[in-house]
């Protein structure tokens, strides 16, 4: 959104001078190119420039708060977590919002763990988008009670975005505008909307389902937020303008430091901003003194165009050493992919990210991905997953398990976020097999000509000794002779329908390998006759039917 000058730049600053100390003193020590600490020292100290030409914006380039924290340190987290505001009212997260932060970064550390998101990034963005939902007025689901819009993305003033949702989200068929706690244009949310509390909807006005998605946004491409330049891209293609980015960072640095939950809709709202909706409890009564000034004809929002007619150009960089540039990933010794269904695959897929030399590269994002007309998943149900590779260069995917559906499916494993091609494995599942097939009893089994066995066929499976569990099945009435074939005479079973059939499929063994055949009955032909089951693997067994009349 475009900044708003004139805005308080420190609760309770009384001049021109005192702000100005604030804003000079965030602005040294947390600016674009502050560094992030890295995961144990030694990684990427990379700094941040300007974010790439092609991000696009997340929300429309309508105001943003330009609040700075407090100078105080805020509490530490914990400190007042059930009652109302200690401390610095400036540090407290309402409590939905904050648990929305915090369960966004947990989906993300599962499905791209290479990402390294920090709740308290989302905090910063939310912050400064909405005031963290207006205070926290959200209601028990996370939803904030009226829409929270900013202004209309006609060009005047800011960008200009006909409307793509038919006003579904922000009520205005004609142009869009940027919508909920983390201010989506309509157009971003159908890309990037998420369902967070698992309610069936993606809604924006959300705070659990906004903040998800703006995760996932920031995490784009291959970004670790961990290293300080990926950080400020991130931030930076959310809405790109540097008054924006420090602002952030400020936020996003005040929260590391600590913070204190506070209940729904005591949390502190930021003085309206012009243009959008008003988000302090009793609009047109705000308590801020400063009028608000023009919009910073700089910063553009996300899925907006840039409103500054001549944009900064970036500084030029030097091109990546080789040693360092990714060429591609490859098999790195994965043997054959194959496992009975059910069962967990033995081999687990392992891949190389190497440089340009053909050197190892560590801290490759890699993504892995089941495709295909398969049930098989990784551990943990997943169908993708998203890991780093390690100083040798190497990363495994998790254990695969297969499902019940058989035959051959694809895994793929490619550089996140990058144009290189993908190393592609066939990973086969086999169905269920057994070595052996006996009936479960010795009784004889008779019938007397037009009635039905009295008894019923019950078998059992077993493979290598063990039972042999979902195993298919074929029962068969067959003829005598040595090249035995389907009997058109004596007993049968019945279909669905009732009619005669003498073969059947899709028979499977249960949990005990145990499987009951159905109904068998006798036509009016008195004799012998056989009953063969063969089970997937090979096993077989012949059962012997007697078709006589009682005797008189």
């Amino acid at each position: 959104m475009a900044a708003q000058f004139g805005r308080r730049l420190r609760r309770g600053a009384t001049t021109t001078a005192v702000a100005a100390v604030a804003v000079a003193a965030l602005s040294a020590s947390q600016g674009p190119g502050a560094v992030l600490a890295s995961d144990g020292g030694g990684g990427d100290q990379r700094t941040a420039g300007s974010a790439p030409s092609d991000d696009s914006a997340a929300t429309g380039n309508s105001p943003y708060y330009t609040d700075l924290p407090p100078l105080v340190t805020p509490n530490k987290p914990g400190t007042s977590t059930n009652l109302p505001i200690t401390g610095s009212a400036e540090s407290g997260i309402p409590a939905s919002v904050l648990a929305a932060y915090k369960k966004a970064q947990q989906s993300i550390a599962s499905s791209d763990a290479a990402c390294r998101l920090p709740w308290q990034l989302l905090a910063a963005i939310g912050k400064v988008e909405s005031g963290q939902a207006r205070g926290g007025r959200v209601d028990a689901n996370g939803t904030t009670f009226s829409p929270i819009l900013g202004p209309v993305l006609n060009g005047q003033g800011f960008a200009m975005i006909k409307d793509t949702d038919n006003g579904a989200y922000d009520g205005d068929s004609t142009h869009d505008r940027a919508v909920g706690p983390m201010q989506f244009i309509p157009s971003t949310w159908a890309t990037w909307g998420q369902d967070g509390n698992d309610d069936g909807r993606k809604d924006p006005n959300n705070i659990y389902d906004a903040a998800l998605a703006a995760g996932h946004y920031l995490c784009a491409g291959s970004r670790d937020l961990a290293i300080a330049a990926d950080l400020d891209r991130a931030v930076l293609s959310y809405n790109h303008s540097n008054e924006y980015l420090r602002t952030v960072r400020s936020w996003f640095d005040y929260y590391k430091r600590g913070t204190h939950e506070v209940p729904d809709g005591t949390g502190v709202v930021p003085p309206p901003l012009d243009g959008g909706t008003d988000p302090s409890p009793n609009p047109g009564t705000s308590p801020s003194a400063t009028p608000p000034a023009k919009p910073d004809p700089k910063p553009t929002k996300p899925g907006g165009g840039s409103t500054d007619p001549k944009p900064s150009t970036p500084p030029p960089t030097q091109p990546p050493k080789p040693s360092q540039t990714l060429a591609g990933v490859e098999n790195a010794g994965t043997g054959a992919l194959t496992a009975t269904a059910g069962d967990a695959f033995a081999e687990r897929i392992k891949v190389r990210a190497k440089n340009s030399l053909g050197g190892p590269l560590a801290k490759v994002s890699v993504t892995f991905t089941i495709a295909g007309d398969t049930d098989a998943r990784f551990e943990g149900g997943k169908s993708a997953v998203t890991l780093t590779t390690g100083s040798d260069g190497t990363v495994t995917a998790p254990v695969l398990q297969a499902g019940e559906t058989t035959g051959e499916f694809t895994v793929r494993a490619i550089a996140t976020g990058r144009s290189l091609p993908a190393v592609a494995y066939t990973a086969t599942v086999t169905a269920r097999q057994a070595d052996a097939i006996a009936r479960t009893d010795d009784k004889a089994l008779t019938a007397a000509p037009g009635a039905e066995f009295a008894d019923a066929v019950e078998v059992k499976a077993t493979y290598k000794g063990a039972i042999a569990s979902g195993v298919a099945v074929t029962a068969t009435m067959i003829t005598d002779g040595d090249s035995p074939a389907e009997n058109d005479k004596g007993p049968y079973f019945k279909d669905a329908d009732g009619k005669t059939v003498r073969t059947l499929t899709e028979l499977k063994t249960d949990a005990d390998g145990t499987l009951q055949l159905p109904k068998i009955y006798a036509d009016g032909t008195a004799g012998t006759y056989r009953l063969r089951l063969t089970t997937e693997g090979g096993a077989t067994v012949v059962i012997e039917l007697t078709v006589e009349a009682p005797a008189a």
